[in-house]
């Protein structure tokens, strides 16, 4: 570790256990040798064939800033993008669609956002463009012909980078959001023509007093989802 961080011992249940969807960070650093240990580890994640579809853009300090500025500014424009990808399937179904909409309304109702309150929803919503303050961002893009095999791939990369940010005391929040503003990011981040922009992730120390960091996900019962046969 660098800058004489010591490394916590957690166990792969305990991360599974602790890994939350942050929305508020500190501004304290992250160390470069940090983000390249878990980017270095984290490229031993699943992928099918070993194809290893992914690429990985890591944004810190002015670049960071120049970015956030420029979404903010497009934001205050009126400019809005459109994605090249659904994150959500049209009429999404039950039971998801009240998974979706309940973590929706406590997130709201846990930061004082009343439902009819459209527009302080929308400023909430758009603190993912600041990356909730965190100090790194991580960009995912794929070359446009891999399916969705590869997306998967990408997905479990993303799922090892945030066990591993745990382990070091370390937050995230992957943030599909991102996918609305293809065309910035891909002006941005100098994407080639054939990349698609699949996600992004905000990395950082989380800002333990903040109330919004007291939202955790609620998940379903084993037994609505999993089947056992021959046990």
């Amino acid at each position: 570790m660098a800058d004489g961080e010591q490394k916590a011992v957690v166990s792969v249940s305990e991360a599974v256990r602790r890994r939350m969807s942050v929305r508020a960070f500190l501004p304290k650093p992250v160390s470069r040798d940090v983000v390249v240990e878990i980017l270095d580890l984290a490229r031993r994640a699943p992928s099918g064939g070993n194809v290893q579809p992914w690429r990985v853009h890591v944004l810190a300090g002015t670049p960071l800033d120049e970015l956030r500025a420029l979404v903010a500014g497009r934001i205050a424009a009126g400019v809005r993008e459109k994605a090249q990808y659904n994150v959500y399937p049209p009429g999404l179904w039950e039971p998801h669609r009240s998974y979706r909409f309940e973590l929706g309304e406590a997130l709201y109702r846990l930061l004082g956002i009343a439902r009819e309150d459209k527009a302080g929803r929308l400023r909430q919503y758009d603190e993912n463009y600041r990356l909730f303050g965190a100090p790194v961002a991580l960009f995912f893009s794929l070359d446009r012909r891999f399916g969705s095999p590869q997306w998967s791939d990408m997905g479990m990369l993303m799922q090892t980078i945030m066990l591993l940010a745990v382990e070091r005391g370390l937050a995230t929040c992957p943030q599909e959001s991102w996918s609305d503003w293809p065309e910035t990011l891909a002006g941005f981040l100098e994407l080639d023509p054939g990349e698609i922009m699949f996600s992004g992730m905000a990395l950082g120390y989380a800002d333990e007093a903040a109330p919004v960091n007291r939202l955790h996900s609620a998940r379903a019962e084993l037994e609505s989802f999993c089947t056992f046969r021959g046990f």
